[in-house]
């Protein structure tokens, strides 16, 4: 009998020691499960666009443009609702959305998705990627633009996101 409880537990002891148990392999075992700190995403987004200046007014030269890229670049997957059909809808974008991170995604796609977690979470969302368009910065200022005078149509109102 003495050497059964022996053996069963000697046959415990082995099976404690190789689940790692003891207090070293706990201590680095729960060292690498650690994740690391989140930092707070910028938002202004990723890219080379850290500062746009927008007047209280709308340009509609600027407008116009950015109406006609819209047209061309983004219609088949985004609506100037708040609708999503392959991408979110436009309306109120200017209010969630700085206008910093509204052209460093149009311009900087990938990067965006790869590494914004604000995009990243929109990809999950969507489940379809953004291709990279190739719009110039010009381009997407005249964008931008045409998304402020939209959230002033559809949202009632723009800018709500701006950076001070």
């Amino acid at each position: 009998m003495k050497k059964v409880l022996l053996m069963a537990f000697a046959a415990l002891a082995v099976l404690y020691a190789g689940c790692g148990s003891d207090a070293s392999s706990s201590a680095a075992g729960s060292a690498a499960t650690v994740a690391p700190a989140a930092t707070a995403p910028d938002p202004k987004g990723i890219g080379e666009i850290r500062n746009v200046h927008v007047e209280e007014s709308i340009d509609e030269a600027m407008s116009n443009r950015g109406k006609g890229i819209y047209d061309m670049k983004c219609s088949a997957c985004h609506l100037t609702t708040d609708k999503r059909v392959v991408g979110p809808g436009f309306s109120g974008i200017t209010n969630r959305r700085a206008p910093e991170w509204i052209m460093n995604m149009i311009t900087n796609t990938d990067v965006m998705l790869d590494e914004d977690p604000t995009a990243q979470k929109l990809l999950e969302e969507c489940l379809t990627r953004m291709p990279n368009q190739n719009v110039s910065i010009g381009d997407a200022r005249d964008l931008l633009e045409f998304l402020r005078q939209n959230d002033v149509a559809t949202a009632g109102s723009k800018d709500g996101a701006l950076v001070k």
